[in-house]
């Protein structure tokens, strides 16, 4: 424990020194807003306020700079633009705007700060400000993590009353009413007689003065738009068909080109492409880094000779079998490869042993519908890149170290993107692609993986292994000992990013430490496994297992006490705002115990992660046929509500997506190669073995937290719970339906 302590707080005191150092050298750098880049480039008669508004005599556009991947943020943030700039729907556009650092994303900070206060003597609040600091500094821009709402909700209703409040300037400039005479309304300023100026008719006014950053923003009770049910813009477009995602895109001239990398992320030992050269529509066959591609005049044309290539690939990195993956974990729990102790309460060595238990949960791909892409056009004089990324910046120094521009010469057209769950997080596509395009200067290359390919390239959710020990006396949970081995995800999908190494990774543990509980005796510790495949974030990243985890043995200790699962844990949860998702999910559901019937059970599950407590309940039936889940009662605390129905969605997706991924889904290794190819490996969960999902949604959360991701942790364990009432047998292992089968 000493010396992961001891590497904890060096790897934090350096680089929080480093931050306080530029905060004391430089506060005012720290404190000034970085420049707009929307200023670049404004035709005559434009306006912009801000980096979030542009306004002509045309129309307005919001921009809204998270990477929209299904989830709906597009809209979130320009509701909350037009919130405060009084803008009806319809009245205006959006774009992503380039890649800049005013739009740094400080939410990132929270996650960040609550796990280094885990490992450090520094109080979370402190390590916020620190770490808010060096990710304004540095222009940190990226969209994960469940951060988008949270980055937005202050920042971007600010820049709509910025807005509103210079267009009022501009208006009483224009006319000579006191500002304090008008008013605002559906994209007019309205003048004390009735008539009203479009903000499109003051925007060149309004481009010859500064503007009014001294704005208050509006009291709940009169919002309009935030916290009400809304059609999200892109509805209509995603249910008829014609909403355009990168892999629609043609540009003027283009040729197509499709890759193939060792799948065992080696070496290219050679190839053979003699066949592939004769086919119908192809141009050319070109080497990139352990793989090799091809261009062609379409993507089936490409396809085809892609296919008709004969590689000879080097071995794999890492153990080439998946027995050797789970044999490395199991040898993962020695003191050199102890990677920190994230929780120590009490003494659980001095509690004794009730119940010992091991927990596994696979590599998972992250499987998107639409397959990675991109297109891309290199000059001497810079690079244009369409494709959809959820770290822009990121994205530019990678394409100028490959093509030998500066990063601010690389622009990026951000494309809506047809799913994620962290696959967009990652660059590979974007290199193969700049390696093709700067071979070919001029000509721009579009890039399209095969769905095979999508799935041998993908670096899926790191693997674990938990063992757990528990203590029961007097009918109740007295210790929790558990502790974790996995592939550090943090140091794998950093490393390709270009990180340097950022001290012990929470998502080893992530959903068991920040446990909203106050058990007396409880210790977490994890253990990072060197050697293992690459790997990358993945839909709530290590809470994904992590709640699977923790609550499956929490969940054995209470039937081992005779106790009940609900009461059980309201006894022991400290924490007043995960008390009432747990109270209301309960009440939701009726619970009564986890016996519903003969061959019915019901489990439940309470999981934090990312800020937002999540409690779910789970119904299940045994039938001739197998195990049928029929309800699913979901109650979270997110704080603020931006878009109810919105967050109705994702909830409902998200446990979707939890369930069917612990009943199906799984990567495994013959041969260094992953045998998962396609969808038919990995199905998810069928439409006819979806169940009713009851929501409740809660805002007594202090802050205000995305939900993207916490309806997923709770799913696998509070199902592993149910069919454990419903039939008497315990899941230890995802995916479950290599033990029971589903209908």
């Amino acid at each position: 424990m000493g010396r992961a302590r001891t590497i904890a707080r060096r790897a934090f005191l350096i680089g929080s020194a480093a931050v306080a150092g530029g905060v004391a050298f430089g506060a005012y750098h720290v404190a000034r807003p970085h420049e707009n880049p929307l200023t670049q480039g404004l035709r005559e008669g434009a306006a912009s306020f801000n980096p979030w508004v542009r306004i002509d005599s045309e129309g307005i556009t919001l921009i809204t700079p998270h990477h929209d991947i299904g989830q709906g943020v597009t809209h979130m943030q320009a509701l909350l633009i037009a919130e405060e700039m009084d803008l009806e729907p319809g009245q205006f556009d959006t774009a992503y705007g380039p890649p800049a650092p005013a739009y740094y994303n400080t939410a990132f900070a929270a996650e960040g700060a609550d796990a280094l206060a885990a490992v450090t003597p520094l109080p979370a609040a402190a390590l916020t400000t620190a770490l808010s600091a060096a990710i304004k500094l540095m222009g940190v821009q990226g969209t994960g993590g469940s951060t988008s709402t949270a980055d937005s909700f202050d920042k971007l209703r600010k820049a709509g009353a910025v807005a509103r409040e210079t267009l009022k300037a501009a208006a009483s400039a224009e006319t000579g009413v006191p500002v304090a005479d008008l008013r605002t309304s559906a994209g007019r300023v309205l003048l004390p007689d009735g008539s009203a100026l479009p903000y499109t008719s003051l925007a060149a006014r309004a481009a010859r003065i500064d503007p009014v950053t001294d704005v208050t923003l509006r009291d709940p009770s009169e919002w309009r738009m935030v916290g009400k049910p809304t059609l999200r813009a892109d509805v209509m477009a995603k249910s008829t068909g014609t909403q355009t995602y990168g892999i629609d895109l043609e540009i003027d001239g283009m040729v197509h080109a499709a890759v193939r990398v060792n799948p065992r992320r080696g070496p290219l030992k050679g190839f053979d492409a003699s066949a592939a050269r004769d086919l119908p529509g192809v141009l050319g066959v070109h080497e990139v880094t352990n793989g090799v591609a091809v261009t062609a005049t379409g993507t089936w044309h490409a396809f085809r000779a892609i296919a008709a290539i004969d590689c000879d690939w080097g071995p794999s990195p890492y153990p080439a079998e998946q027995a050797q993956h789970w044999a490395a974990l199991e040898a993962g729990f020695e003191p050199d490869l102890l990677d920190a102790v994230w929780r120590e309460d009490g003494d659980v060595a001095a509690a004794g042993d009730t119940l010992t238990a091991e927990y596994r949960a696979p590599y998972v791909a992250h499987q998107p519908l639409e397959p990675l892409n991109a297109i891309m056009r290199v000059t001497d004089d810079g690079v244009e890149v369409w494709t959809g990324s959820q770290m822009p910046r990121f994205l530019q120094s990678i394409v100028a170290g490959i093509t030998g521009h500066d990063a601010e010469d690389v622009i990026l057209h951000n494309q809506t993107s047809g799913g994620s769950f962290g696959h967009r997080l990652e660059f590979e596509n974007v290199r193969l692609c700049a390696e093709i395009a700067n071979g070919m200067r001029g000509t721009p290359v579009k890039l399209t993986y095969t769905r095979e390919e999508d799935f041998a390239q993908d670096f899926p959710r790191h693997i674990a292994l938990a063992r757990g020990r528990g203590v029961v006396a007097d009918g109740r949970i007295t210790s929790v000992d558990i502790d974790v081995a996995a592939a550090p995800v943090m140091a794998s999908q950093g490393a390709r990013a270009g990180l340097p190494p950022s001290g012990p990774d929470s998502q080893i543990v992530a959903g068991i430490f920040n446990a909203p509980y106050g058990i007396e005796n409880f210790r977490v510790r994890g253990y990072a496994v060197p050697g293992l495949a690459p790997v990358s974030s993945w839909r709530s990243v290590g809470a994904s297992f992590g709640g699977f985890f923790l609550e499956s043995l929490v969940d054995e200790l209470i039937h081992a006490a005779g106790a009940d699962p609900v009461e059980e844990r309201l006894r022991f949860v400290t924490d007043p705002v995960a008390r009432g998702v747990l109270e209301a999910v309960a009440a939701d559901a009726g619970w009564d115990g986890p016996s519903i019937g003969e061959g019915r059970g019901r489990g439940v599950a309470l999981v934090e992660s990312f800020g937002v407590p999540v409690a779910e309940i789970v119904d299940v039936t045994v039938t001739d046929a197998g195990v049928r889940i029929d309800d699913v009662w979901v109650a979270v605390d997110p704080g603020t509500i931006v878009d109810p129905v919105n967050i109705e969605n994702q909830i409902q997706g998200g446990v979707i997506w939890g369930l069917g991924h612990a009943i199906n889904s799984e990567i495994t290794y013959t041969d260094g190669i992953p045998q998962q190819t396609n969808y038919h490996d990995g199905a998810g969960m069928r439409m006819h073995q979806a169940p009713r999902v009851h929501v409740r949604t809660l805002s007594n959360n202090p802050n205000v937290r995305g939900i993207g991701e916490p309806p997923v942790p709770p799913a696998p364990p509070a199902l592993a719970n149910a069919i454990f009432a419903a039939t008497g047998r315990r899941l230890r292992e995802m995916p479950f339906g290599k033990f029971v089968e589903f209908v």
